[in-house]
Order: C-alpha cells, then structure tokens, then sequence
C-alpha cells in the first residue's frame, strides 16, 4: 500500500524529474501543482506558502526531498525540511540530478539539504538518508528509485520514530 507523502522539490527545474517519481504509483499524497497554481499561491505572499505547505503536508507520515542541482538551501524547502521533522515525520532525500528533465537534460549533482539541520548537535545528515542512485543513465536512475522507493520510506519513518 502506497505511503501518504509530501515531496518537496525546486519547481522550475525539477519539476519534470519530481514528476516522474511521483507517477511511479508508489507514493500518494501531493496532487500535482501547475505552475499557474504555484504563481498563485507564491502571488499570496509567505503566508499563503505557509498555509499552502501546512496543508498539503497534513496528513502525510513522511516528506521527500527531491535533491536537484540547486535544492540545498532554498528557503522553503529549508521550511519543509524543518517542519517535517518537528512534526514527527519520516524524510530524506532523492538526489534526482541524472533523471533527465523535459528537454531531455540532466544536470549536476545538488548539495545534501540536509546538512544545514541539526538535531542534539548533530548533522540532520547524519541521521537521515539522502539517496544517490549508483547510475548515470537516467533509464536505470528511474529504475533504481521505483524499486527502492517504498524501503525508503518506511526506513525514514522508523529512523524518525527512533528519535
């Protein structure tokens, strides 16, 4: 049975490889935001983001972070991440960098987001997981991920439940 879970990810360019996971039919959760929805919601100012995440993250017993090139560091998935975790829930991380994007393209690896958390002064990172498929050919990335995906989850679930 598919888990609930709330992906976060860098719109612009990861949308497409975010895409691709999230239609794997492994995970529910998240419906699918169009960028004229998201202009919406970003138009709102922080606190329709805000409401916008509380919402569409209620429910869910485990956050996803699809790693791009430029995903570290970006204020709202730092937002993600930090609530994610202060709410109980199971995360880690997908570097999705050799997924290839719509235009055919990947791109470089991404910093681990998680090394700018840490937990009884420790590195978030060093607790959680954030998974680099061992292929370049995006085919096998794809693969990697949908037969993992679910052991994912449920290892980031009960890491979080261990603390």
């Amino acid at each position: 049975m598919a888990r609930k879970v709330f992906t976060s990810f860098h719109y612009v360019p990861d949308n497409w490889r975010a895409s691709q996971i999230r239609n794997m039919g492994k995970i529910e959760g998240n419906s699918v935001v169009t960028s004229n929805k998201w202009e919406e919601v970003t138009n709102g100012g922080d606190k329709e983001i805000e409401k916008w995440i509380d919402n569409n993250m209620s429910g869910k017993s485990c956050v996803i972070v699809f790693v791009g090139e430029k995903t570290a560091g970006r204020k709202w998935i730092d937002h993600e991440i930090k609530k994610a975790w202060e709410e109980g829930r199971g995360i880690f991380g997908i570097y999705v960098h050799n997924l290839k994007d719509s235009g055919g393209n990947q791109s470089n690896q991404g910093n681990n987001p998680f090394d700018g958390f840490s937990v009884d002064g420790k590195s978030l990172s060093s607790i959680v997981k954030c998974y680099n498929p061992p292929y370049s050919t995006s085919t096998y990335v794809y693969d990697h991920i949908k037969e993992n995906l679910e052991d994912w989850i449920e290892e980031a679930i009960k890491i979080r439940n261990n603390y």
